[in-house]
């Protein structure tokens, strides 16, 4: 068969650019590679310092005040016949951009998210030897914004973080700052251009499927539409791996589009990770004239069932994901964009970072409002890796406008990227915006859930974006995906307070479980940190889908290391340590968690590896807490957790596991452990000391649980031991438990027991050391430490930490229970788990690659600083 008649061709090479006000002909500067941002290119013609580096981000401010020119060349394509077209496609023009093709406007676009195709067949030169001029201005996103929002008196502009300015432009509201990323708003081709000639071609491709209840068949639609009508007839096929397991050959309508239904006995499923194979097929369509192939285009798809679980049971209303019928407890993380300049994330680093999500257990991400839709190979990498997506509409932290024009960008944007991302099956919700239902809240906006129902009165209202959140993407999500589900916000709960713990999902920021209404209003204008109850209390707080929560956590020093341009300034407090954390009195609300926990120490090492546990002993509490009220089928009170955040977008101290080398911290392994098919858990009760008259506790309760993901039972031994921290004996024989049935896709209550510290055993301070055996291997361990940390005497602790080389492995021992052991981590090193606690007589070994020479890693441990083994990080 002949190849196809399309061609299509990058623009990536050959461009310059300048300041738009400079009309000298030298002012002309080479671009390396498109797609690129402003801030790029003038970092690599050595005009601007590095923004991430220092206090540069402020020296480059000026940066997005100025209007850029971006200009190139290119011959015009040969014609195949007089049918011919020529198109130039953009996939990704930030933001506010006019375009010029040889002094002509071909378009005008002011929304970074909208790819467009332009057809340039009579705008192009029809002599070989000229070249065409293509030319790009973009205007400072920071003055169109602001001067939308000035043209637009009539709506009541409230933007939390940064400026109003932002809501003027559909553009990644994060580029304008957020608390926990750099001011740096910026312009150019973020996305590929591309020059195509062909006849025809397939515009779109796409297939709308449904799996029976009972797994056994699949039945749908392919279908194809044209960029122009009647063109001849498309092809279908469907492989599963090297078999056709479906074709057909259909004529184009006169409308341009053509469909084929299709049905499937017994089609292979895609799961998460975790609950079966990630099995996909290979969905194609070629496009004819007469006998000619004019393109072809194809895709991988997977079948499954997607259900949002929101049912009526004791605890309020269910939310939970069931997949092929099956019910999966979601663990894992928020995403924000990987860089502040997004064309330097490459397809290996974007599969880095989903790589990570597997290797700690986690089965669903979270892609923020404030941020972007990613690229293909994001989605394509979570479709093979078994990844979960939640994928919110692009709205963050703000009351939108309403006014026509920018309703009709925004179905726009919604339609196009809802179609570039329909085949894909690991995406199974869509939310409406992250947290601007909140605004509405906190001010007070006009919001009548139970009785007004017509959206054309939101409109009029001053909470007139519920129209976009409640009726506009709805219905294009149901038009363009139907079936998939989606969630008018995150947070939201069917007209509820968004911080109702019974209905929905919240956003766990406040830091307590809220008895009032009234309350929880006047909490809601608190960011993260809320009423900073103590992270041990996490175990009440939660909800039916705990969407948000975190604390904060600085890098490794290899991190921190990279953003000091003045040695004199590498001091916890300087101004430039002040400067890279983004959070809004950061120093005292961390530093308050800190202080009620561990003994402080004002050095910067000890400080970094305090902020470390602080952050992983939150994750450990929620993570633990929260899966073990999975519960049972019917009885699931929690359906699942994400974390904020995974990533960062530049080198920083903020909420993040880890950080922007993708050097993991601590609390990345603190998930991993809580979220093992099979965790066990054990905890006491909390007695909380902080507000006044605290006196250590005379009694306690403790639980021992296992939490498991498996869908068929396990059986297993269970030890809990008692141990002394202050001697590292056991006090008293250990509780075993063997063969233990574990209950499938649930939780399993083991033991639970009074301590009354008044008598012995239980006089001395002790760790309660939780292991589940599985064939003979312990597979997962928790261990409970009196609360705070601060009270105990950790001191010689009898670490042993030695390489074995054989094995690439470390092992590690202790005469007495030991917390949290860090290792300190840099490119190059991984490290199975970090951040664990030791306990005696458990020997832990630990794979371990890229260490060098055989010498150990710098580790510490809490209060290593009065270790007496000489091998302490100090």
């Amino acid at each position: 068969m002949m190849p196809e008649i399309l061609n299509s061709k990058l623009l990536d090479h050959g461009w310059t650019f300048k300041d738009a006000s400079d009309d000298k002909p030298e002012s002309w500067l080479p671009v390396s590679k498109v797609p690129s941002v402003v801030h790029l290119d003038l970092l690599d013609n050595g005009l601007i310092p590095d923004p991430f580096v220092g206090l540069n981000e402020q020296k480059v401010e000026w940066v997005s005040y100025r209007d850029w020119v971006y200009r190139t060349t290119f011959a015009t394509p040969s014609s195949h016949s007089l049918d011919t077209r020529h198109s130039l496609v953009f996939e990704g023009l930030d933001t506010f951009a006019l375009v010029r093709l040889n002094g002509s406007v071909i378009l005008q676009s002011d929304n970074m998210f909208i790819p467009h195709r332009v057809d340039i067949t009579d705008a192009v030169s029809s002599d070989p030897n000229e070249s065409n001029v293509l030319e790009i201005v973009f205007d400072s996103p920071v003055r169109r914004g602001r001067e939308v929002v000035k043209s637009h008196p009539e709506h009541r502009y409230i933007a939390h973080q940064t400026e109003v300015g932002r809501l003027g432009a559909r553009k990644a509201a994060y580029h304008w700052g957020w608390d926990w990323g750099p001011i740096l708003v910026t312009s150019g081709l973020w996305r590929p251009v591309r020059l195509e000639t062909y006849v025809d071609r397939i515009d779109d491709l796409w297939m709308q499927s449904t799996v029976a209840e009972d797994l056994l068949s699949c039945s749908g639609t392919l279908h194809v539409r044209t960029e122009y009508p009647g063109a001849g007839r498309v092809r279908f096929e469907l492989r599963d791996q090297e078999t056709v397991v479906f074709e057909a050959d259909v004529d184009v309508n006169p409308n341009g589009t053509a469909e084929a239904r299709f049905e499937l006995d017994n089609p292979a499923l895609w799961y998460p990770h975790g609950y079966g194979e990630q099995r996909r097929y290979e969905f194609g369509a070629k496009l004819f004239k007469g006998q000619t192939l004019l393109h072809k285009v194809s895709k991988k798809v997977g079948f499954r069932r997607a259900e949002l679980v929101q049912e009526k049971d004791e605890h309020g209303q269910s939310f939970y994901f069931r997949i092929n019928n099956v019910d999966v407890f979601c663990s894992g993380s928020n995403w924000i964009p990987g860089e502040s300049f997004l064309p330097r994330l490459t397809d290996a680093k974007y599969r880095d970072w989903l790589k990570l999500m597997v290797e700690g257990n986690q089965n669903m991400i979270r892609i923020w409002g404030g941020g972007v839709f990613e690229p293909e190979i994001f989605y394509e990498t979570c479709d093979e890796l078994g990844i979960l997506v939640w994928q919110d509409f692009l709205f963050a932290c703000a009351s939108y406008p309403t006014y026509p024009e920018y309703l009709e960008s925004v179905e726009q944007e919604a339609r196009a990227n809802v179609r570039l991302l329909r085949h894909h099956p690991s995406i199974v919700i869509y939310a409406g915006n992250n947290e601007d239902y909140q605004i509405q809240q906190t001010y007070n906006l006009t919001y009548d859930y139970e009785t007004d129902k017509d959206p054309n009165s939101w409109l009029k209202s001053s909470f007139p974006a519920r129209y976009i959140y409640e009726y506009l993407l709805p219905k294009v999500v149901e038009e363009e995906c139907p079936g998939l589900p989606y969630h008018p916000s995150s947070p939201w709960g069917g007209g509820k307070h968004t911080t109702d713990p019974t209905i929905g999902d919240i956003h766990q920021w406040d830091g307590t479980h809220l008895s009032s209404l009234i309350l929880m209003v006047l909490l809601m204008s608190i960011v993260w940190h809320g009423t900073m109850q103590p992270y041990q209390n996490l175990a009440s707080m939660g909800g039916r889908f705990v969407s948000e929560f975190g604390m904060e956590g600085y890098p490794h020093m290899h991190t921190i290391d990279t953003f000091f341009d003045n040695l004199d300034e590498k001091y916890l407090q300087s101004l430039t340590m002040d400067f890279r954390n983004k959070a809004r009195d950061h120093e005292r609300r961390l530093g308050s968690y800190i202080l009620q926990n561990f003994r402080i120490k004002q050095d910067f090492k000890s400080y970094l590896y305090l902020s470390q546990l602080a952050q992983s002993e939150t994750m450990t509490f929620a993570y633990r807490s929260w899966r073990r009220d999975w519960g049972q089928t019917k009885n699931r009170r929690c359906g699942g957790i994400l974390v904020w955040q995974l990533n960062d977008c530049w080198p920083t101290i903020s909420w993040a596991v880890v950080d922007y080398f993708l050097i993991k911290k601590p609390a990345f392994y603190a998930i991993a452990r809580a979220s093992q098919s099979l965790a066990i858990g054990a905890s006491r009760t909390y007695h909380e000391w902080v507000s006044g008259h605290a006196r250590p506790p005379t009694t306690s309760r403790f639980d021992v649980w296992v939490a498991s993901n498996r869908l068929e039972a396990v059986s297993a031994s269970i030890e809990v031991r008692y141990i002394s921290i202050t001697t590292g004996k056991d006090v008293k024989p250990p509780s075993i438990f063997r063969n233990v049935e574990i209950n499938p896709n649930g939780t399993t209550d083991i033991l639970t027991e009074h301590l009354n510290y008044t008598e012995p055993p239980y006089t001395t301070p002790i760790v309660i050391s939780a292991t589940l055996t599985v064939n003979n291997s312990i597979i997962s361990r928790d261990i409970d430490w009196p609360q705070p940390l601060k009270y105990l005497d950790l001191k010689d602790r009898g670490v042993t930490v030695e390489y074995l080389a054989e094995k690439s492995a470390i092992s590690v021992t202790a005469a007495k229970p030991t917390k949290g052991i860090v290792f300190e981590e840099r490119p190059g090193l991984w490290f199975e788990d970090n951040g664990f606690d030791v306990v005696p007589g458990d020997k832990r070994v630990i794979a371990v690659k890229g260490v060098e020479g055989g010498e150990v890693p710098r580790w510490t441990h809490l209060e290593a600083d009065r270790e007496d083994d000489s091998k302490a990080d100090r």
